[in-house]
C-alpha cells in the first residue's frame, strides 16, 4: 500500500481525534454496513484508503462495552471518491462477511425498537457467552449482552442487559426465564429503564411496539448477528489488503 501500518496508525488517529467534533461533509460520506465484531477503526480505514484519500472515520461504539455497532462512516474529501468507493467497495468481503457500502444520504436510520431487558442477580460465574447462549433461544440478539462490572477489577457487579430484536422475542425470554436459576441464583428479567424516561418508565410499551410495527413495515429494524460467530477471515493478516 505504500507506507507502513505504523504509519497508516498515526495518520488515522491524528485525524480522527482532530475531525471527531467536526460536522461530517454528508454528501461525500459512505455508511459501511454490515461489519464484524472484528473490525477495527484502522481496518476501515486502510480498507477504504484504497480507493481515495480519507477525511476521517467514525465507528460508533458502545459506551459501556466498547463495541462497535455494526457499521461506520468513512467521509471522503470530494463527493466523487466517496460515490466511487461505494460502487468499488460494496459487497466486498471482509472477515468473511459481505459489508454493504452506500452513500450516508441515501442510508435509511436503523430504529432502535427498545426491546431492551434488564437481568438482574445474575451469579458472580455468569459472563457475557453465558448470558448470551441462554437468551438467543428465545430470538435474535442484537450485539453482545452487556454486563455491568467493576472498572478496576473487572468483576460482575451481578446485573447485565440483553437486547433483541423484537419485542415478541423478548416477551417470550421475560416470561420464560424470570425468577429462573441461571448457575446458583434466580435471575429476575425485566425490561430496562428507558433512557430518558420520567417517573421509571421502562421500555416495552405499547407506543415502542407501534414504532416497532411500523418499522417492520418499512424494513428498517436492526440485524440480530452472532457476535461469538467465527466467521473466515478475508484480511489475511494485519496491514494486507482484503480481496476485492
Amino acid at each position: 500500500m505504500g507506507r507502513s501500518a505504523l504509519d497508516l496508525s498515526e495518520r488515522w488517529y491524528g485525524q480522527h481525534t482532530m475531525s471527531r467534533n467536526l460536522e461530517r461533509n454528508q454528501e461525500a460520506t459512505c455508511y459501511v454496513g454490515n461489519l464484524d465484531e472484528r473490525v477495527t477503526d484502522e481496518i476501515i480505514w486502510e480498507l477504504m484508503l484504497q480507493v481515495g484519500p480519507v477525511a476521517h472515520i467514525y465507528l460508533p461504539k458502545d459506551r459501556i462495552s466498547q463495541m462497535h455497532q455494526g457499521y461506520a462512516f468513512a467521509e471522503y474529501c470530494t463527493e466523487s471518491d466517496a460515490e466511487y468507493a461505494c460502487r468499488i467497495m460494496n459487497g466486498i468481503k471482509l472477515y468473511g462477511k459481505p459489508i454493504r457500502v452506500n452513500m450516508s444520504s441515501n442510508e435509511k436510520q436503523i430504529v432502535d425498537i427498545g426491546a431492551n431487558l434488564f437481568v438482574g442477580n445474575l451469579d458472580s460465574g455468569v459472563d457475557e457467552r453465558l448470558l448470551y447462549d441462554t437468551f438467543a433461544t428465545f430470538g435474535g440478539i442484537l450485539g453482545a449482552p452487556r454486563i455491568a462490572r467493576d472498572p478496576t477489577t473487572n468483576e460482575s457487579k451481578n446485573y447485565g442487559f440483553v437486547s433483541f430484536d423484537s419485542f415478541e422475542s423478548a416477551d417470550g425470554a421475560i416470561e420464560s426465564l424470570n425468577n429462573q436459576f441461571l448457575l446458583n441464583r434466580p435471575m429476575t428479567v425485566m425490561y430496562a429503564l428507558r433512557k430518558d424516561a420520567k417517573n421509571g418508565e421502562r421500555h416495552g410499551t405499547q407506543a415502542e411496539r407501534l414504532v416497532a410495527a411500523q418499522a417492520r413495515k418499512n424494513h428498517v429494524l436492526p440485524t440480530a448477528q452472532d457476535p461469538y460467530g467465527m466467521p473466515t477471515m478475508s484480511w489475511s493478516s494485519a496491514g494486507s489488503k482484503p480481496s476485492l
